[in-house]
């Protein structure tokens, strides 16, 4: 069984473990040029990635796409954060010439978050290669979502070349989506935490009633629809990224790394509100706690009695951005396999309702921004009103329960 030791890349013989997997894994991409690029030839194709879309050598599927003999690649899309990935988060991207291919920039994170019909005009196909990193509030699995929504309903056929979910396909948690709070923030109907694949994702969202909007894509047009996934070759559900062997690229300026990405789905939700701070700004992002009033010290003894399995919380000391020295509590995972990844979040929630005067939850402006994060209206209600007494435990274990009824309900869309 796996342990989160291996997220470090500490010990010698994961560094020959992971060369040697390397060699082993194809992404959707290496399929595809394995295949001699047949799924697009003489199709006039645009693509829909960032800096992360990448084959197993780390060079760039729009390169690996331009370069190929039979293949018309005549656009390009960005999700937020743009095809480079130096845009900033939240800001919308204007449409512009690529400088470096000549080609258009169609952004799916400015005036459209559906490609609109002038976009499609003369494409056959949109190719997707986006690398998600397992969680439900990550922008580019809607991006991805909306986009085969556009392009079923324009008679477009959908390309998914697959890559892994990096925290493994075994592993959902957290709650799921009340379709309330359906939106760009979390477009799809799983647990917080998905064990899915991004072309899992796509297989899903093509065969369950629900999962595409029938005002975007009427039933006659999704019976057309035509939706082809590269999956990868090698790749296994019980795998963690550094078991890949492969480079990981920052999918977004806070998720410079690995330690980040599984931080992103421990600590995400829970410094929404009130004084907790995650690290950003520091070199350990979504990894290292902080609490306005609080010692790095009352801040360890209050997470550590909570008896959490699976985690360990270390007083460390680093620098911010501006070099101002600071400590704080870094999260270690000791035991991925025990570990509930959002579990945490939760319970900084509950400490930090019992740390402020009164009730911060329930006096909050941006209710509905917390609700679209957390998918949840059932949490809100209990944090909103029952302050520092929220039965935490209670609503972990109803999400556990409901984790798995998901993946039993969706393992026959299951690719590896």
């Amino acid at each position: 069984m796996l342990k989160l030791r291996a997220l470090t890349l500490l010990l010698p013989g994961i560094f020959l473990s992971g060369f040697l997997q390397a060699q082993s894994i194809q992404l959707g991409i290496d399929v595809l040029q394995e295949n001699g690029f047949r799924q697009v030839a003489g199709k006039r194709i645009g693509l829909l990635t960032h800096p992360a879309g990448v084959n197993r050598h780390g060079q760039s599927t729009i390169d690996v796409l331009r370069r190929a003999n039979n293949t018309r690649l005549v656009a390009l899309f960005g999700p937020e954060h743009g095809i480079y990935g130096d845009e900033k988060a939240n800001k919308p991207i204007p449409n512009r010439t690529d400088s470096r291919t000549g080609l258009p920039v169609y952004s799916l994170y400015g005036q459209y978050r559906w490609p609109s019909r002038e976009m499609l005009e003369g494409l056959d196909a949109i190719v997707i290669d986006l690398q998600d990193i397992g969680v439900r509030s990550y922008t580019y699995v809607s991006c991805m979502i909306r986009t085969m929504e556009a392009c079923f309903a324009n008679g477009v056929e959908v390309i998914v070349l697959d890559r892994p979910n990096p925290l493994g396909g075994l592993k959902a948690d957290g709650p799921p989506l009340d379709p309330e709070w359906r939106s760009y923030v979390g477009d799809i109907f799983t647990p917080y935490v998905h064990g899915l694949t991004i072309g899992e994702i796509a297989y899903i969202a093509r065969n369950t009633p629900g999962w595409l909007r029938s005002e975007k894509v009427n039933p006659k047009q999704l019976r057309l629809a035509k939706l082809t996934i590269i999956p990868m070759r090698g790749w296994k559900r019980d795998m963690l990224w550094p078991e890949t062997g492969l480079r990981w690229i920052p999918t977004s300026p806070y998720i410079p790394n690995l330690a980040a990405v599984l931080g992103y789905a421990m600590l995400g939700l829970g410094a929404q509100e009130g004084g907790f701070s995650h690290g950003i700004g520091t070199p350990y992002p979504f990894r290292f706690l902080r609490y306005k009033g609080k010692s790095a010290s009352e801040v360890q003894a209050a997470l550590t009695r909570l008896r959490i399995p699976g985690l360990q919380f270390q007083i460390k000391r680093t620098q911010t951005k501006s070099g101002t020295e600071i400590e704080g509590v870094y999260v270690h995972v000791t035991d991925w396999n025990r570990l509930r990844p959002t579990e945490v979040s939760f319970h900084m929630m509950q400490l930090t309702a019992a740390w402020e005067p009164g009730n911060n939850f329930a006096a909050i402006k941006r209710i509905e921004l917390f609700n679209k994060h957390l998918g949840s209206s059932a949490w809100w209600n209990e944090i909103s009103t029952r302050d520092h007494r929220a039965r935490v435990t209670s609503f972990l274990n109803q999400w556990s329960r409901q984790a798995l009824d998901f993946q039993q309900k969706f393992r026959r869309y299951w690719l590896y």
